[in-house]
């Protein structure tokens, strides 16, 4: 991203707080080992596998999507199958991922679970006012379970989870990504993209330094509507890779779209244009530390191609790539 064109963007017009995200749409990143990614994501961690489908710019790698039953917006994490190397920790990056948890009994549970499966993980802790319990996937995914309270739009449990319905993932938040100086990054989320900075804790992974919350929709929301910004002047750059975030989706209502392609055009911030992924539209851009955002809609949703009680069974295909469903489907590795 340009950022003398985002520093030198006009104030935001009267009204345009009225436009904003309630939360996180989904967040997408990257494994090289997609077969145990899925078992992971849907026996470890009981997240019901609702696209099986492949990265639209790239064919050749499928891209997987994990949710609760039905795939609500707000729910999914996602994985482009790419044969990388493990990635290079650091700044200007998306560094770990909430999954959102009820309470203080339910991290308990997973804290037990993850133990008796042997998956790497911390001690239950308080971050941020909240119960937390951080773990990584086989391949260095940052992930932290979040007692949210409750909190955040209601997920709809998988009846055919290996994990009981109480203590299932309740869907996305907060998102944390790292930047080595926070002022443009502050000038794009408040001033185009609406957010409020609402507070501040120590960075655990080095306390003197700062992390500062932005909160997206209501004042009263939880950490599905919390991004956490972590600013971290004595990191180097990250190196996208196996184990690494690609990019975080922010939720705007079908009827807002247009107008979110209207505001990027107005603050001159070069995006994608308008992206049509099928399950959702799309408009992707970089904020000034290089971190993609994407804002996507929340319909029509997944189960425009399939039957609820099927779908991730199959590869599924938007209908431009059907004509070449053969050829795409000939490259995939078995996944089971």
């Amino acid at each position: 991203m340009n950022q003398t064109a985002t520093r030198n963007a006009p104030h935001a017009e009267p009204g345009s707080q009225t436009l904003g995200f309630s939360g996180f749409h989904h967040l997408t990143a990257v494994s090289a080992a997609i077969a145990d990614n899925k078992r992971f994501y849907t026996h470890d961690l009981g997240m019901r596998l609702v696209k099986r489908t492949v990265n639209q710019d790239d064919v050749s790698a499928y891209h997987l999507f994990y949710s609760d039953k039905v795939g609500t917006p707000g729910n999914d994490i996602t994985f482009f199958d790419w044969p990388a190397a493990q990635e290079r920790r650091g700044n200007n990056s998306v560094t770990r991922t909430g999954l959102r948890v009820e309470d203080e009994d339910d991290l308990r549970y997973w804290h037990a679970r993850l133990s008796e499966l042997g998956v790497a993980h911390g001690d239950i802790t308080q971050r941020d006012g909240h119960g937390c319990l951080d773990c990584e996937d086989p391949e260095g995914q940052r992930l932290t379970f979040v007692a949210d309270g409750g909190t955040g739009d209601a997920s709809v449990p998988w009846e055919d989870s290996p994990v009981p319905a109480k203590h299932q993932i309740r869907g996305l938040g907060p998102i944390t990504m790292t930047v080595p100086d926070l002022t443009n990054t502050d000038d794009v989320l408040q001033h185009v993209m609406n957010m409020r900075p609402v507070r501040q804790y120590p960075d655990p992974t080095g306390p003197e330094h700062t992390v500062h919350v932005y909160r997206m929709g209501a004042e009263d929301a939880g950490p599905h509507a919390d991004l956490h910004v972590a600013v971290r002047p004595d990191l180097p750059p990250a190196r996208l890779g196996r184990g690494g975030v690609h990019h975080v989706a922010f939720r705007t209502p079908d009827d807002e779209y247009q107008r979110w392609s209207d505001r990027l055009s107005e603050y001159r911030i070069p995006n994608s244009g308008q992206v049509d992924r099928y399950y959702f539209k799309s408009l992707y851009f970089r904020e000034p530390n290089g971190v993609l955002f994407e804002i996507a809609t929340d319909g029509p949703g997944f189960a425009v191609a399939e039957a609820l009680a099927t779908i991730g069974e199959k590869v599924v295909l938007p209908p431009y790539l059907e004509p070449r469903r053969d050829r795409i489907v000939a490259n995939l590795k078995p996944i089971g």
